[in-house]
Order: structure tokens, then sequence, then C-alpha cells
């Protein structure tokens, strides 16, 4: 089994398409990683001012930086919000010129601000209101959302992607009869087992490049601040998972393909197995906005979809562990009748070339 799993690894990683696909990956994840530095709005600005004093933004706004530019006249200030010069200028304490609609960000401050100088200078004051959560920490929840969301999309690609990869292969030996070669040095299983283990090792290499290039860009471009608490657990648990999703979803993938000799086929063999990942895709990324709702919480016990769920679940909110490890538990017990059952089929169906073999003829053959 393990001479067949070396024998999937290497072929597989001496191909072009999987060296070029693994560096797009990188490449994209990178990318997506300074994406919120990008996208997220400057971190300074810069202000003018005509015939008005200063507002003290800094004290607002402490972790952002503010350029302050005075001008003669409201015509010379004109000009350099047209030239893009400045963001904005204050003129007269009465009005706020732009060139277009203002930043919101700077919008909010500029308003906010100018009122608590105009309270203070007719002497109120006014406290600011006290934040104080009775609730769960929620200091890390658009992170745990978005981390979530990513964890998704991931685990729906990738193992859908590895699981075609085995069915095509399956159905590539079997219509070119070198399967039949194959079982003349190794056993059905063997076969089976070493093609599963070894595509199952290229998608955590993928799944690995992902985490790695993720985490290490994140750290460069500073959003790595906002990771929640207990991140090398989630980045275990995903690896967990998936290896427990893909090694349920390869093996079935593998006994439906062998019911077929042609690749044409494969699509519609696969297609019930594939409709099972698209409902577990869609369930997992409505938890990843109710991930303490009852549905996520219910589906993230029901193996298949837990291998999906749960690991979003886990990246969207605190699951207790005990939660994790009896889901984790019947997931594992899910995968072990499927690698019986889908043997049993693989062995009985890959042998049989010609017209399309039907599964209830396999599973009453003995």
């Amino acid at each position: 089994m393990m001479l067949v799993a070396r024998r999937e690894i290497a072929t597989q990683m001496r191909t072009r398409a999987f060296v070029i696909g693994l560096l797009i990956t990188a490449l994209v994840v990178g990318g997506l990683a300074f994406a919120p530095k990008f996208m997220g709005g400057p971190d300074s600005y810069t202000v003018g001012t005509v015939n008005s004093q200063q507002l003290p933004l800094e004290a607002a706004a402490p972790d952002m930086e503010f350029e302050w530019r005075s001008f003669p006249d409201e015509a010379a200030a004109t000009q350099a919000v047209l030239d893009g010069d400045v963001d904005a200028v204050l003129v007269d304490g009465s009005k706020v010129l732009t060139d277009g609609q203002i930043d919101t960000e700077l919008g909010v401050l500029l308003q906010s601000t100018h009122r608590e100088v105009k309270l203070g200078a007719a002497g109120v004051q006014v406290q600011p209101l006290q934040m104080e959560s009775v609730g769960a920490d929620t200091r890390y929840q658009a992170a745990r959302t978005g981390i979530a969301i990513v964890l998704v999309l991931v685990l729906f690609m990738l193992i859908l992607g590895q699981v075609m990869m085995v069915a095509m292969g399956v159905v590539e030996e079997k219509g070119s009869r070198i399967v039949e070669i194959l079982l003349g040095a190794v056993r059905p299983w063997q076969l089976l087992g070493g093609k599963i283990i070894g595509l199952g090792v290229l998608g955590l290499i993928n799944l690995g490049t992902i985490v790695v290039v993720g985490v290490g860009a994140s750290v460069a471009s500073g959003f790595a601040a906002d990771f929640p608490p207990g991140m090398p657990g989630i980045v275990v648990g995903v690896l967990v998972w998936f290896a427990l999703g893909y090694a349920f979803f390869a093996t079935l993938g593998a006994a439906l393909a062998s019911l077929v000799s042609r690749q044409e086929e494969v699509g519609n063999v696969m297609s019930p197995l594939t409709m099972v990942i698209m409902a577990a895709y869609f369930v997992a990324f409505y938890s990843t906005r109710e991930p303490t709702g009852t549905l996520a919480t219910v589906v993230s016990w029901i193996p298949p979809f837990s291998s999906m769920v749960m690991p979003v679940r886990m990246a969207a909110t605190e699951v207790p562990i005990w939660e994790v490890a009896a889901s984790g538990g019947l997931m594992v017990l899910a995968v072990l009748a499927v690698l019986f059952a889908g043997a049993k089929v693989y062995e009985r169906a890959v042998l049989r070339t010609g017209a399309r073999v039907k599964l209830g003829e396999v599973l009453r053959a003995k």
C-alpha cells in the first residue's frame, strides 16, 4: 500500500501542473493576506485649514497620523484639494472642502472632534460612555469570521478537487486495464488505500502551503495581531478534519468511480457524492455567521458534514473540547465504515469493464 502511495505522490509532484498550481496558490494566499491592509483605507490623512484652528484629531484616533497644512484663503485651499495635495480643508471652522465624497472615517472624526471642541469652549463637559461587555469576548469576532470563511472555501476546494483526482485515477487505470496488471502484484484494498493515501498527502501539502504562506504573510502585513488566541489549535484541527473528510469522500469517490470504465461517465456516477459535498459546504458557510446556532451545532455532530462544519465552528467561536472530541470520534467511525464498504465495492467492480456496473448488483455479489 505504501509503495502505491509513494508512486502516486512521486508521479503527481513531478507534473508541471502540480508545481505551477502550488506556486499560484501561494501567491494568491499571500496576496489575500495583504488585501485588508491595502483595501482598509489610508492610515494617514492630510488636512488643511483656512482661518481655523487645528482639531485634536490625534487624540480621537491615536493609531492614525495627521498632517496639517495652512492656506491663506479658500481659493488656494480649493486648488490644493483638486490637485490631491490634501484630503480635506477646514474653512472658518464651519465647513469642510473635499474633492467628491469625503472618506467616511475622516468625516466622522472631523464632525465628532469639532463638536467636542465647541462644547468644551462653551463650558460643557461631556464624559465619554464607558463600554463594558458582560458577555463573551467579541474583540476577535471579525477576525474569527474572516478565518472561518477562508477555511470553508479552502476545505471545499481541496476536498472536492482531491476526491475528483482519486475518481479520475481509478477510472483511468480501469479503462486502460492497467489495474489488471497492478492487481497481479497487490491486493485491491492495498491499491485503493495507496491511491487514497498518496493523493491525500498531496492535499495536505496544498493545505500546509496555504496555512504556512497565509500565516507568514499575515505576520508580515500586521494582520496577525488580530488573530484570536488558540490559533495553533485551530490549525491542527483543520489538518485533522481535512484528513478525516478527505478519507470519507475519497473512499466513496473511488468506489463509485470503479463502477464505470470511461472518464466521460465519472461526472454522472459522482453526482450524488458531489451533492453531499456541496450540501456540507453550504451548511459550513452558513455556520460562519451563526456558529452557535442550532443548525451549525447539530450538523457539526453528523458525519460527513462535521468534517467541514466543526473546523469552521472552531474557528468562528469557542467550542468545548469534549464536543470536538466526540464529533471527531463519530467521524472516525464513519470513515472506518466507509473504508470497509468502499473497499468491497472497489474490489468487486474494478475488474468489470464495459458497460456501467450497477451499485446494487455489486453490493449483492459475493
